[in-house]
């Protein structure tokens, strides 16, 4: 079998995968069964002002058709609602309901659960150091991140 592939986005990629996998084990055991499948994947997007369900669609980079069926599932099961939207008669709005502010408040408990286990398994230093790299990454201009390729076309 080869070697895995060694370069910090394989290293990334594993690190969030065993985040999440430790998370939504969690909100499973703790009565959220809905967010150990494709769907709860919604909620990371859906603020305490809720949204418009195209945007929500965009920031999940899923097609409106799959945001409709996850929505629809998520209402029907009384974790979001749709309400009118106040700026545009044509939008609906994807909001919270008491039961999912509920999860949503577990999820926040069991977020600050797991910050601490990897707080103590690299040490608070190691750890705070990490969190600042990458949120400067995560915050660095797009086009320091994403420049267009050198070649090409002379303007």
């Amino acid at each position: 079998m080869p070697a895995p592939p060694d370069h910090i986005g394989w290293t990334l990629w594993r690190a969030a995968q065993a985040w999440r996998v430790e998370f939504t084990a969690a909100m499973v055991a703790a009565g959220h069964g809905w967010f150990g499948q494709a769907r709860g994947n919604l909620m990371v997007h859906i603020g305490p002002n809720g949204l418009r369900q195209g945007d929500l669609a965009d920031r999940a980079r899923l097609t409106k058709q799959a945001v409709q069926q996850f929505v629809d599932e998520l209402v029907a099961d009384g974790i979001l609602m749709r309400e009118k939207d106040a700026t545009d008669a044509r939008a609906r709005r994807v909001r919270l309901t008491p039961a999912g502010e509920a999860a949503m408040r577990d999820a926040d408990r069991i977020k600050a659960e797991i910050e601490s286990r990897w707080r103590t398994v690299i040490g608070a230093q190691a750890f705070d150091q990490l969190d600042a790299a990458l949120r400067h990454l995560i915050e660095a201009p797009a086009a320091v991140l994403h420049p267009k390729p050198q070649g090409g076309k002379k303007d």
